[in-house]
């Protein structure tokens, strides 16, 4: 079985509309509009990310300076730095770098901050929307990369609602806790019940 869904690589979006820190007000605006996000990572002339510039940044502009707003650029309303995070990185982080900035979208940059893609809130609640079979069959891949394979092989792993059930045996008692912390750490998962016997 592949991984699913782990990295941000994995969900994000890479048909990327971004503006250069020279767009206008107006050129932000109907950009903003005509693909119906929220925000625009700024780009430099090198195509690295600088910035991004939101639907609130052009209300403050706009509320700021009502008789000037259209004269303002991209490079002037934009949060700078930008909060980026890279392909590479677990969905966790971006969920949690969204979370506190408040932010709806992230724009995903490569080592060198070049813009490779972006990944939104609802991106990321993809995760949760996953089939019961296939965040089973995540559970199980998990298990045979931790445990000997006839370890693995002796739990039986079922998936209800993103609640995840593991019967059968386990050789060692004392590793319960570390497996449940496993199963917890898979993405989609909301709840675990762990009912393994240990063999006679």
């Amino acid at each position: 079985m592949t991984r699913q869904w782990n990295t941000v690589g994995e969900l994000m979006t890479h048909a990327v509309v971004a503006v250069g820190r020279d767009a206008t007000f107006r050129e932000v605006l109907d950009t903003l509009q005509r693909w119906k996000v929220s925000a625009l990572p700024v780009l430099a002339g090198d195509g690295r990310v600088i910035g991004v510039v939101s639907e609130a940044d052009l209300l403050t502009t706009q509320d700021r300076e009502p008789e000037r707003a259209a004269a303002f650029t991209a490079g002037q309303m934009m949060s700078e730095p930008a909060v980026t995070v890279h392909a590479d990185s677990p969905t966790a982080e971006a969920a949690r770098a969204m979370a506190r900035g408040h932010l709806k979208r992230l724009p995903v940059v490569d080592d060198e901050d070049f813009l490779v893609g972006v990944v939104s809130r609802g991106d990321l609640l993809k995760v949760h929307l996953r089939t019961d079979e296939d965040l089973a069959g995540q559970v199980r891949f998990e298990l045979l990369a931790t445990l000997r394979p006839a370890q693995a092989s002796a739990i039986d792993v079922r998936a209800e609602e993103g609640r995840v059930t593991l019967t059968g045996a386990t050789p060692d008692p004392s590793s319960l806790p570390a497996l449940e912390r496993l199963v917890r750490a898979v993405p989609g998962v909301v709840d675990v019940e762990l009912k393994l016997a240990t063999p006679v």
